[in-house]
């Protein structure tokens, strides 16, 4: 059969894409497709699961398929837009640069190169393939002439495992825990997140804690202006956990008494889902994707008034009929997602595409591979010998 390769910029471990990725493999080579997984970087308890993405050169062909999962500009992507192989663009989304202007400069650079980028996919793509209907609407905003969606179906299993309560034990009593999971990035609005429980835990239950537990890598600065806000306000009992197993990961779902959430970009927002499983009821921000991914279940606010968002959260958490009532309604959003045929879809993209004249290859310059190489020769000199370029002239003045 021809092969269905995937490539993608990195392939990281327990997060929603790199779940996706490992699963779209497996259902591709169970259907007797050769397929690989293509990246730049990989976790390392990943990396033998995948082959670096310069190979591709060596594996390229013009009737085979390439699955490009888009969700930052990279090295592995520009790859491959260069190659004659047909492709089909799966979208994750692209957070705004502005998000990560002033806290991570280099992530805001990425992200404003990387929706730049997605642009000259318009015209390279046989297929583009959004995750969320919010996805797809964007890639057609953008010109892609045939899109579609190939929705996310989180895998539950990290969530059926025996909980490891040596981290939450410590919140597990008859205090109301305010839970978030999610990477502590400025998109998220953690801020906000703070200013809100503030208003809750003052006007309603001082007896209350937010507990946020995500990844704080490569966001200092962001954390610093956290924990400044928390200190304005006066606010206790903020706790920021910091990156947790599966198994520590369900010992917090089941201490939660409510999930928050104030993100204000979200491509499709898998925690929302296993707050869903695991039972625990949700008040989210109505901004991007969400209210698509809730499909009708939790609970969605517009207003970001910490006064109006606090009197939700106690709304919720003192009523046991509406927290049950509003349970059942995520359990049955749950059902709905997981009754779609992931498989099905995902291989009626790929015959569809094969079966079809092909979209007009990249052209591509003799001298691209080339440069290609000197431009990746001279970025890792830049990060490995930073000094040399002290002996470049310096920039002439405008």
């Amino acid at each position: 059969m021809i092969p269905v390769h995937q490539v993608l910029a990195t392939l990281g471990y327990g997060d929603a894409i790199g779940h996706e990725v490992l699963g779209i493999r497996r259902i591709l080579r169970s259907a007797g497709y050769e397929s690989d997984i293509f990246v730049e970087t990989a976790d390392p308890r990943l990396e033998s699961t995948t082959r670096d993405y310069h190979e591709l050169r060596d594996v390229s062909r013009a009737d085979q398929l390439l699955l490009h999962h888009f969700s930052i500009g990279s090295k592995a992507s520009r790859t491959a837009f260069a190659l004659p192989d047909r492709m089909a663009l799966i979208y994750h989304n692209i957070t705004p640069a502005r998000y990560f202007a002033g806290f991570n400069e280099t992530l805001a650079r990425q992200c404003y190169f990387g929706r730049r980028e997605l642009r000259a996919y318009a015209t390279r793509c046989d297929l583009a393939l959004g995750d969320s209907m919010y996805n797809k609407e964007e890639l057609d905003r953008l010109g892609f002439r045939r899109t579609d969606v190939l929705p996310v179906v989180p895998d539950f299993s990290h969530l059926d495992s025996e909980p490891n309560t040596m981290l939450a034990r410590q919140f597990d009593d008859d205090w109301t825990n305010i839970l978030f999971v999610g990477r502590v990035v400025p998109n998220k609005k953690i801020d906000d997140l703070v200013r809100f429980f503030h208003a809750y835990q003052r006007e309603f239950n001082p007896r209350s804690r937010l507990l946020i537990v995500g990844s704080q890598i490569g966001f200092d600065r962001y954390m610093t202006a956290l924990h400044h806000l928390i200190a304005a306000l006066g606010v206790s009992h903020v706790h920021f956990i910091g990156q947790v197993s599966d198994e520590e990961l369900v010992a917090f779902y089941d201490v939660a008494d409510l999930f928050l959430c104030a993100s204000e970009h979200e491509g499709f927002c898998v925690p929302l889902l296993e707050a869903f499983y695991t039972e625990v009821p949700v008040v989210a921000f109505a901004a991007a994707a969400v209210p698509a991914t809730m499909d009708g279940a939790g609970i969605l606010y517009n207003s970001k008034d910490p006064l109006a968002v606090a009197a939700l959260m106690d709304g919720v958490v003192s009523d046991a009929a509406l927290q049950d009532r509003i349970v059942d309604g995520q359990l049955a959003a749950v059902d709905r997602l997981r009754a779609k045929d992931f498989a099905g879809m995902l291989l009626g993209f790929v015959r569809d595409v094969l079966s079809r004249p092909r979209a007009t290859p990249p052209h591509v310059v003799p001298d691209f591979w080339q440069q290609f190489d000197a431009t990746e020769a001279l970025e890792e000199l830049r990060f490995d010998r930073p000094a040399i370029y002290s002996a470049l002239p310096p920039e002439p003045r405008r």
